[in-house]
């Protein structure tokens, strides 16, 4: 009976905890008093918090980060720099249109230009949004990536993370060109700004252009007549033709672009010609009845740009002041991109001696940050990080190389409530303090077996605590972004991603040791006492 009672009583628990963050007992008139089953919730078990350093983070992704921001609170997080490289993608057996050819007869004709060199040719960076002053001025500069990046762009780990070498991939005799912007063009009137097709959607798209000399268009254009082999496809192209381009600030504070794309876009002069390919004249226009020169126009075309096919790289460079606000002590921080995170130390050990007769229910975890105030102060302060992605810390690095979303055992999201509580809250993360429990317990049962006779329990909790068990009792909360599919009525996530975004937060925890107040984790489990 006592069995068949309590089965009720935890598939009821199971329900409550689904959909509720409430604590107490539940469903004790279900049953008899001699069983004297009960819930109760605790918060007796303290998580220590701090701050740890993260010098760079997995990237990839299709957004380049551009600029350069100072943290406007003398007392904050000094200043960041960021740039990136990108590839230009190559579609398969690429080829520019021919240069007009008339038949003998003159009947007949084929191909559409009107000679064989470029008219224009511009690389366009465009970004749909950013972050500061829009109006601060600011220049960037263009480069086109050397030979050295062909050596290390089949390697991921030479460029996936954000603390790149890109020095070394770029010459400045390799230069293509610099241009000064405000990321609110103040120059563009707005008929332009704000003008809209046939379905409403905006036709302005925010842009930075480089102009080009025409003999770089034309060594492209040479080559793509001469060696169809390297228009194969975009490894062809990046190996033989262009290697990519690489985009940073050289002047100008407080502004950071979100680059959406990078076209390389070519103009040439085109015949208007008819069905049969012959090239159109002008209509007869002069006072003497003569026909006009050959009826011609111009097109600009995207040749090549930067897509998700294709490697794309962000750099970001951080002060030294970031790691000392890494340093203090009494609480902890969130910093984003690349900064600081903030790291838990969870009270596995205590739950499994003081818990080990009971049954763990669900145990909440909050992250609470303080006011920032200086949000207000000044005009273009940092917000907090919208989400967080709390896991273990042994798997902070693989769960992103690895393109893994949450599971709810060892990874979890939660949103930053900024109206009410001004919390991060991770309703139930039970399932992990007992995956965690039950690690350790069977890595110890095995040495212990493995041991024999010669079993030393406290030379084996010495030796699990600095070996394999290290970082056993630890997680880490990141700032990130993450992606839904919103396809269907039910949306689902696909995507987990380090927020590269400027963003902070100061949260309250802390070592004891240190002057800190360690959270109170909110543990219910469920007691049988006979």
């Amino acid at each position: 009976m006592k069995v068949k009672y309590l089965g009720i009583l935890l598939l009821a628990l199971l329900a409550f905890y689904g959909c509720d963050d409430n604590t107490g007992t539940l469903g004790m008139s279900m049953l008899p008093n001699s069983d004297n089953i009960t819930t109760r919730t605790t918060n007796d078990f303290e998580v220590i918090t701090r701050s740890i350093l993260v010098d760079s983070v997995y990237s990839k992704t299709s957004t380049g980060y551009i600029g350069r921001f100072t943290d406007p609170d003398p007392e904050g997080f000094g200043n960041y720099e960021a740039s990136f490289l990108a590839e230009l993608n190559c579609t398969d057996e690429f080829t520019f249109p021919a240069v007009y050819k008339e038949s003998e007869d003159g009947k007949s004709g084929t191909g559409t230009m009107v000679k064989d060199e470029v008219e224009k040719i511009q690389l366009v960076v465009y970004y749909s949004s950013w972050f500061g002053d829009s109006i601060s001025p600011c220049r960037m500069s263009a480069y086109e990536l050397n030979d050295k990046w062909l050596q290390v762009r089949n390697n991921p780990d030479e460029y996936r993370y954000t603390n790149i070498n890109a020095k070394a991939y770029h010459d400045e005799s390799n230069l293509l060109g610099r241009k000064a912007y405000t990321a609110y063009d103040t120059s563009v009137p707005d008929s332009v700004r704000n003008a809209t097709d046939s379905n409403g959607n905006s036709t302005y798209y925010p842009n930075i252009v480089f102009p080009l000399s025409k003999d770089f268009g034309n060594r492209i254009l040479k080559l793509n007549r001469e060696h169809k082999e390297f228009f194969a496809n975009a490894d062809a192209f990046i190996n033989n033709v262009f290697k990519g381009v690489y985009l940073k600030t050289d002047y100008g504070d407080g502004t950071i672009l979100y680059v959406d794309r990078v076209d390389l876009q070519m103009q040439f002069q085109f015949h208007y010609v008819d069905s049969l390919g012959v090239k159109l004249t002008k209509k007869v226009t002069d006072k003497n009845g003569e026909a006009g020169t050959d009826s011609v126009y111009s097109a600009t075309a995207v040749a090549f740009a930067s897509t998700k096919e294709v490697i794309q790289a962000n750099k970001f460079e951080n002060s030294e002041i970031l790691a000392n606000k890494a340093k203090e002590e009494g609480w902890s921080y969130l910093k984003s991109p690349a900064g600081i995170f903030t790291e838990a130390t969870m009270p596995y050990n205590q739950i499994a001696e003081e818990l080990a007769n009971d049954t763990l229910n669900a145990v909440k975890l909050t992250f609470t940050n303080y006011n920032q105030e200086n949000n207000k102060k000044y005009e273009f302060s940092m917000s907090a990080p919208e989400t967080v992605l709390l896991l273990r810390k042994k798997d902070m690095n693989s769960f992103f190389v690895n393109n893994e979303l949450t599971d709810n055992v060892t990874s979890f999201v939660a949103t930053h409530n900024n109206v009410e509580t001004n919390q991060y809250t991770f309703k139930n993360v039970a399932r992990l303090v007992s995956a965690c429990i039950n690690e350790k317990k069977a890595a110890r049962q095995k040495a212990k077996e493995a041991a024999g006779a010669s079993w030393d329990e406290t030379a084996w909790e010495t030796e699990w605590a600095n070996n394999e068990g290290k970082d056993w009792d630890k997680v880490v909360l990141i700032p990130v972004v993450v992606t839904y599919d919103t396809s269907s009525s039910t949306s689902s996530m696909i995507g987990i991603q380090h927020d590269l975004k400027p963003t902070y937060a100061k949260l309250k925890g802390g070592n004891p040791d240190n002057g800190g107040n360690p959270l109170k984790i909110e543990v219910t489990y469920t007691s049988f006492n006979n």
